[in-house]
């Protein structure tokens, strides 16, 4: 792989009234590949709400919207796809919607769940964390991960988890896309904070 990483944006757990002019402020000063909808909540009116406002801002920028794991809200509210935690139930969604809308797997480290998702007919299967982090298992997603991926399957493969500098700059040349939330969202103003983030892409 010689192309640099496309940019995948994950919102905050929570949003509110201000983040759609936000999320606007970072989609005009960046080229971004998707966006997931990434809600904490099961509250389904929450759910409904914020995904309208977020499809809203992300259709006039052209950039597709994919939710986390509620997969029946996608036809319902007009998103591009969903994103499965749990890539068990990929191959009958595949099945049932077709070629169409996308369906990403997130795989955690696990090089066997990513083969199983893209054999199921994932667009693009998700390892990480990538860095550091406490929550979870605790296990990492190693760069040797995606270099090998990258070099050996056709399926795109997303970064993610805890991601800095140095970790983006590892896997410049090893994924296809690196998936940006907390890390820009915690900041003061997000665009700038990934344009930081980003400096090693544009190299």
């Amino acid at each position: 792989m010689t192309d640099m990483p496309q940019l995948y944006l994950v919102t905050p757990p929570e949003i509110d009234a201000t983040f759609p002019d936000q999320l606007a402020r970072v989609l005009d000063t960046a080229e971004i590949a998707c966006l997931r909808l990434n809600l904490a909540s099961r509250d389904e009116d929450r759910v409904i709400r914020a995904a309208d406002a977020c499809r809203e801002v992300a259709h006039r920028f052209d950039v597709p919207l994919v939710i986390t794991d509620h997969a029946a809200l996608v036809d319902r509210l007009g998103l591009d796809g969903v994103h499965l935690t749990d890539p068990r139930a990929l191959r009958k969604l595949r099945a049932d919607w077709g070629e169409d809308p996308i369906i990403g797997a997130y795989c955690g480290a696990s090089r066997h769940t990513g083969l199983s998702a893209g054999e199921a007919g994932a667009d693009y299967v998700a390892f990480g964390p990538v860095g550091e982090t406490t929550l979870g298992s605790g296990e990492r997603a190693e760069a040797a991960l995606f270099q090998w991926w990258s070099e050996m399957i056709e399926v795109p493969v997303v970064a993610e988890g805890a991601l800095d500098l140095a970790a983006i700059e590892m896997l410049s040349q090893a994924a296809d896309f690196i998936a940006l939330g907390e890390e820009i969202w915690s900041a003061e103003d997000p665009a700038a904070r990934l344009a930081d983030l980003t400096a090693p892409l544009r190299a």
